[in-house]
């Protein structure tokens, strides 16, 4: 039995973890790599092959760069099962086809302008919505708890990973030869005071701890305090007449976004301007929340029980086609716009961020982790241009970061964890994936002041054996 590590071995994103038990291969998530657009091209066209062949694929979450790449699996001849929980497969439904979409989109996009300038790039979808729908019914929805074995000694149950609706951690109970080990991949892990979602769960009995370490060097703000912050970022920006464009995940951030705005205006600590979401994406996931009332917090759910609905601040207006998202760009008004994608990579934003950077009235609130090389990294850089859509321009906005709302465990989230863990009672060592090589050491560092097993800062292509 053994782990080997591949995707956001090295980094944040691209996924891609390879468990090996009884002859065969079952693989941990499969990732988009997000950063240079040439770089991502390759590396999320370029699988191994064992990836293909391997039996069964374990997804933790609806995040791109956990599941992104699950059709480009498919097609490269991919055969398996994919287990995940019921909430996971309802937003790959859509989060998959979107994401087939946006790259088509983005392809005829460059490769008209590439044409109208005489280069000879071009650029190719990495996989359309016909692969996006193979991948989502090749998904088998497995609920918390319910344990099942997903090939000859291994048992999976998800445990509550807090982090996004349907985000599960992985519970893997090993039998090889005699030898029984439980192993467990945390995915992305969620923090204790989210108010959308419960806790994290602690699993007893785990023999080795697979964790993420995104925010590892760093502790969150409050909720509260970000509230706050957002809620005299958009007063001020509403008062000078600007817009307030804010890029998101469209899973989870654009719901909690929308859940503060919701409470901020009811406290009538914002002023009432229009709230666009130019994200259909994040839309039809708003809805799916609603579908899945099981997977929140007692309190969300009970509000949408009663029809309360959380997720709608007044002045909300859903922003589905292209053309009304041209339009409300071009109309001048005062406003607060959600659209993704997250990290700037693609979709309606750049459009947005095209028209309002050179506009000094707006603000730009960064909401979520950015990785190395893309587009958001460098406006949290305060860079002063950037290219959008291969242009260069100057970013006259304000630029801000509202860290509080991060759906990621902050340092202190991480070693709490992974000391509940161990307090069970027979933690052997702890593999740190999903960060950057700062955050990896800085937590490292913790967890072994407080005499933790051992910790290894995983690399891409190392292998630990169980």
């Amino acid at each position: 039995m053994h782990l080997e590590f591949y995707g956001a071995a090295d980094g944040v994103t691209g996924s891609l973890h390879r468990l090996h038990v009884g002859g065969v291969d079952i693989l941990l998530d499969c990732g988009l790599f997000q950063g240079h657009r040439a770089e991502s091209n390759r590396r999320n066209s370029e699988l191994p092959g064992w990836a293909s062949e391997a039996q069964t694929l374990l997804l933790s979450h609806a995040h791109l760069d956990h599941g992104g790449n699950i059709p480009t699996l498919v097609k490269r001849g991919f055969l398996g099962n994919v287990f995940c929980t019921p909430a996971t497969r309802d937003l790959c439904s859509v989060m998959l086809r979107d994401s087939a979409m946006i790259q088509e989109q983005d392809a005829r996009y460059l490769n008209k302008h590439y044409i109208r300038d005489g280069d000879p790039t071009r650029i190719t979808p990495l996989y359309d919505v016909e692969a996006a729908a193979r991948a989502v019914s090749r998904m088998i929805s497995l609920p918390l708890h319910r344990p099942l074995q997903v090939a000859t000694g291994v048992t999976l149950t998800f445990h509550d990973a807090g982090h996004v609706l349907g985000s599960a951690l992985m519970q893997l109970d090993l039998v090889e030869r005699g030898k029984k080990v439980r192993l467990l991949y945390t995915g992305d892990l969620g923090r204790d005071e989210l108010p959308l979602l419960a806790s994290p769960e602690i699993v007893g009995g785990v023999d080795y701890l697979l964790m993420e370490s995104t925010y590892g060097d760093r502790k969150h703000k409050d909720v509260e305090s970000s509230n706050e912050q957002l809620g005299k970022i958009v007063t001020e920006t509403i008062g000078r007449g600007g817009r307030v464009l804010i890029p998101t995940f469209a899973l989870e951030r654009a719901q909690e976004v929308l859940f503060a705005l919701h409470e901020l205006r009811r406290r009538n600590k914002v002023p009432s301007v229009p709230i666009y979401i130019d994200s259909p994406l994040a839309i039809a996931i708003t809805e799916i929340y609603k579908l899945h009332p099981e997977s929140l917090s007692p309190d969300v759910a009970a509000a949408i029980i009663n029809r309360d609905d959380p997720f709608s601040p007044p002045e909300l207006r859903y922003v589905s086609d292209a053309r009304a998202s041209r339009a409300m760009q071009q109309n001048g008004e005062a406003c607060i716009v959600i659209a993704g994608s997250g990290m700037c990579e693609g979709g309606r934003i750049l459009h947005h961020l095209a028209t309002g950077l050179g506009d000094a009235r707006n603000s730009v609130v960064i909401v979520g982790f950015q990785a190395q090389h893309t587009l958001g990294r460098r406006l949290v850089e305060r860079r002063s241009r950037v290219r959008v859509f291969g242009i260069e321009r100057d970013v006259v906005a304000q630029v801000h970061v509202v860290n509080g709302l991060s759906a990621h465990a902050d340092q202190e989230n991480l070693v709490d964890f992974a000391k509940a863990i161990a307090a069970t009672g027979s933690l052997r060592g702890i593999a740190l994936v999903h960060g950057e090589d700062e955050p990896r050491r800085v937590l490292a560092a913790k967890l072994k002041q407080q005499a933790l097993p051992e910790v290894l800062i995983a690399k891409q292509g190392a292998t630990v054996e169980l």
